[in-house]
């Protein structure tokens, strides 16, 4: 049977590019990888990023949503009886940032699933430079998503050397994540060794095995509902087509006003010339303006309490095409 790994983590905390080094572990180590992108979103672009990753060893599937909770779970759990029929000794599941880790212990726990496939690890993605206050919701998102956690890799921790040393990052972290599990009535706390402080490009085999053989912790929590309709959002703006100097200016302007509301990420792929396109990953700590050769020019708008009008205003110029956030 094959095993089954979810990498969990909030909007722009880097689980994607966890991911291509993960599976590119797995794979060198003579295992057959299919990678599950699982979004709430209509569109998914993380998949077009996981592309490279394509061959004879490795395949990526997605399900997305736009029609509701209750069929995009039962696709889940149809597209995984399909992947494990196929024969992967690893599947890897790449929920949306937006994600209750209830909704996957709760369809691995139903026929024929639970015995079609045996638990992996459950890999938690934190940001190192997390602020301190978050919403409620995403507190407990934050709880549900590293309760169960075999290991808790942080990310941008290149970014935070100057700020403070490895120790005193894993220590900060620590405290938010437990007073979070206290708050939720979780009857797991972490400690420093759960916790993996280091950067990405300095990963070894060693570590990758250690996450890897991190396993499933049982704990238990509060549960409240949280769904798109608790303040999460996504807006998609199709034919965007700008220079990257105006591109820079209204990632900024959409990023960093508050009559925006709370955006977490911006993502996606502009026509910034004729023959031209580029590939964007942006957040409040960083923005990455890539070249592309993807054909579709999609921009994702996420986060919370987002103000439509407000964003609108930046991106419907340049956009062809705007359609309902889903």
């Amino acid at each position: 049977m094959p095993q089954i790994d979810l990498i969990t983590g909030f909007l722009g905390s880097g689980k994607t590019t966890f991911i291509k080094k993960y599976a590119r572990f797995l794979i060198d180590n003579g295992l057959t990888v299919g990678i599950l992108e699982n979004d709430y979103g209509a569109i998914n672009i993380d998949m077009v990023l996981l592309e490279e990753l394509m061959g004879d060893n490795c395949d990526v599937e997605m399900i997305v949503g736009g029609d509701g909770i209750i069929s995009h779970r039962r696709r889940f759990s149809t597209k995984l009886i399909s992947m494990a029929m196929t024969g992967f000794d690893r599947i890897i599941v790449e929920p949306s940032g937006i994600y209750d880790t209830d909704e996957f212990f709760d369809a691995m726990s139903e026929e024929p699933l639970c015995k079609w496939y045996t638990p992996g690890s459950l890999v938690a993605i934190v940001d190192a430079g997390m602020e301190d206050e978050l919403s409620e919701e995403s507190e407990y998102l934050l709880v549900s998503q590293t309760a169960n956690a075999g290991k808790i890799v942080l990310s941008h921790c290149q970014d935070m050397k100057d700020l403070e040393d490895p120790a005193e990052t894993r220590e900060r972290i620590l405290a938010h994540l437990n007073r979070a599990m206290e708050k939720y009535q979780c009857d797991r706390r972490l400690t420093a060794d759960d916790i993996l402080v280091k950067d990405w490009e300095e990963l070894t085999k060693e570590d990758f095995a250690s996450i890897a053989m991190g396993g499933m912790i049982p704990a238990d929590h509060v549960k409240i509902p949280v769904e798109h309709e608790n303040g999460y959002s996504t807006l998609f703006y199709f034919g965007t087509r700008m220079d990257e100097e105006k591109l820079r200016k209204c990632i900024a302007q959409t990023l960093k006003d508050p009559a925006c509301g709370n955006v977490m990420r911006i993502k996606g792929f502009v026509r910034t010339a004729e023959d031209s396109r580029v590939q964007i990953n942006a957040t409040r700590r960083e923005t990455r303006i890539e070249p592309t050769v993807f054909a579709r020019e999609v921009l994702i708008v996420t986060g919370e309490n987002l103000h439509r009008d407000k964003i609108d205003a930046i991106w419907a110029e340049d956009s062809e095409i705007i359609t309902p956030g889903a």
